[in-house]
Formats: structure tokens, C-alpha cells, sequence
């Protein structure tokens, strides 16, 4: 009986099995999959920004539903609001606690009258993709322009309804007429991926306080434990080690480096940290 024989190689088709594979000599950076936790706005790129051409003929705000520019043939959508898309809503009701230990309740405000919030596009839109790649969809838009989100009318006449072509997410070889693991250049034009990041992008680091930017920045540093077993250390953007404190990122204290020191002198008051710890550590004072 012949023995089957082993391949040599396996190669992968499918999109999923190229975009997790990391070639040799690639540091794991290179993966998509170790981009920055925070999209919004990131400090490497903005994934969101795929979002924004997604559909032929309008271009979507990369985080909210808003209509930012359309084609002249559809001009009339421009400031308006997506609000369903072959079927599916792209808005949510907003409720919860109004206060500690409070009942859930809608979330209403004068801003949000209708207490709805847009649906992350990577959801909203998944099924979109899956199914209507390359196909017209029909997509409801409110009849009117509004600078505040708005709920879905149960009134038809307050829509009003296109049908929109969906533009695949990955580009297409010519050559095999097989997906490839790259962005559509229809999607993404050069700069797209990085044009909502801060402007300066030393912003990033005081923008959204603490806690936020952990995944791209060091936040409680030197830390130790102390006597009652608790944490001790410093906030990294503090302009003292001493005392060893963590200083609460409210926006204004003078603790800690303004947006001026980042953007003047971010190379001499940012520090390295190793291991948890500053490096080199040998000075209360930030180098200036």
C-alpha cells in the first residue's frame, strides 16, 4: 500500500490565516493584531478610517454616522445621518444609571434628545460586509442635515433612502483574482490612516488622562509596595519623582508636564522606562 506523501508546504488563501501570519525576521509589531488597544485616536494609525469611503458615492465621519461629503448625486446627504443599512440599524438607544445605584433609564440630554448613540462601524457594518460586497445596498439617511445625533423616526417621510454600492475592505490580485491580505486603495487613499491622529501627536499623551493610553505609553511607573501593602510609584508624565506619588491627570496640574513641555521638549522630558522602572533613574528633577 503507497504511503501518502507529506506536502512540503502549506499555503494559506485565506484572508485570516495571511493576516496572522508573521514572515520571518518580522517583529511582532508588524501584526495586525499588535496595533495600539486605542483606536481613537491612536498613535500609529487609525483603523477607523477604513470606514469612511465604505460606501460609493459619500464619505462617513471615521467615528460617527455624520455625512462629511458626498458626490454631486449626493449632495442632498451631506450633513445628514446614516441611519440603517439594508435593514440594520447603525444607531442604538442609550440607557443606564443616571447616578450611583440608580435604575437604568435613557440617557437623554439637550445635545442627544433622542438618547442615541452610532454603533461602532466593525460591528454595525460586519454582516454588511459579509453578505453585499460589491452590491447596492439600501441605506436610510435622516431627510434633514443634524449636527446632533437623531434616533430612527418611525414616520417613512422622515427618510429619505438611496441605494448605495459597499466596497470590499481588501484588495483583489488581478493576476489570481484572490482577496489579498492589503486594504483597497479605493477604501484608503495615502494619509487616510493617520490623518484624524493628533496634530501635534505629542497631544496623545495628555489628551485622555490617565488610564487611557496604557497600552501605548507608560502610565504608573516605579512602583513599589509599601509597608501596608500597598502600591506606590509615580505618574509617568510627573515632573518630580519625589515624593512618590500618583498624580491624577486632571488637565491643569502643575505636577505634571503641560502640552507646552511635550511639544517643545518631549526628547529631553520624556523618559525611557525598563522594566517598569525610569532609566536611567538617578535624579528627582526631569533633564532638562
Amino acid at each position: 500500500m503507497t504511503q501518502p506523501q507529506p506536502t512540503s508546504s502549506i499555503h494559506p488563501t485565506n484572508l485570516s490565516a495571511q493576516l496572522h501570519y508573521r514572515a520571518a525576521g518580522n517583529p511582532p509589531s508588524t501584526l495586525a493584531a499588535s496595533a495600539i488597544s486605542n483606536a481613537f485616536p491612536g498613535l500609529e494609525f487609525d483603523f477607523r478610517n477604513i470606514w469612511r469611503r465604505i460606501f460609493e458615492g459619500i464619505e462617513l465621519h471615521e467615528a460617527d454616522n455624520y455625512v462629511v461629503r458626498a458626490e454631486p448625486k449626493h449632495k442632498n446627504l451631506e450633513g445628514c445621518r446614516l441611519l440603517r443599512v439594508a435593514g440594520e440599524p447603525v444607531v442604538g438607544d442609550l440607557s443606564g444609571p443616571r447616578f450611583p445605584g440608580g435604575g437604568s433609564q435613557p440617557l437623554v440630554s439637550t445635545d442627544n434628545p433622542d438618547g442615541v448613540m452610532m454603533l461602532e462601524w466593525s460591528n454595525s457594518l460586519a454582516g454588511v460586509l459579509d453578505r453585499h460586497v460589491n452590491q447596492k445596498v439600501r441605506c436610510d439617511f435622516t431627510k434633514k442635515p443634524s449636527a446632533n445625533p437623531v434616533g430612527i423616526p418611525q414616520d417613512p417621510a422622515e427618510l429619505q433612502t438611496v441605494e448605495l454600492t459597499v466596497r470590499p475592505v481588501f484588495a483583489t490580485s488581478k493576476a489570481v483574482n484572490e482577496r489579498l491580505a492589503v486594504i483597497d486603495e479605493q477604501l484608503v487613499r495615502p494619509g487616510d490612516l493617520t490623518s484624524s491622529l493628533c496634530s501635534p501627536w505629542q497631544n496623545d499623551y495628555r489628551e485622555c488622562a490617565c488610564y487611557y493610553w496604557a497600552a501605548s505609553r507608560p502610565d504608573f511607573v516605579n512602583v513599589d509596595v509599601d509597608e501596608q501593602g500597598l502600591s506606590v510609584g509615580n505618574n509617568w508624565l510627573a515632573v518630580h519623582r519625589e515624593p512618590k506619588e500618583y498624580v491624577l491627570d486632571r488637565g491643569a496640574d502643575t505636577r505634571l508636564l503641560t502640552y507646552d513641555d511635550l511639544f517643545q521638549e518631549w526628547q529631553q522630558q520624556l523618559r525611557f522606562v525598563v522594566g517598569g522602572q525610569d532609566y536611567p533613574d538617578t535624579t528627582d528633577e526631569v533633564v532638562r
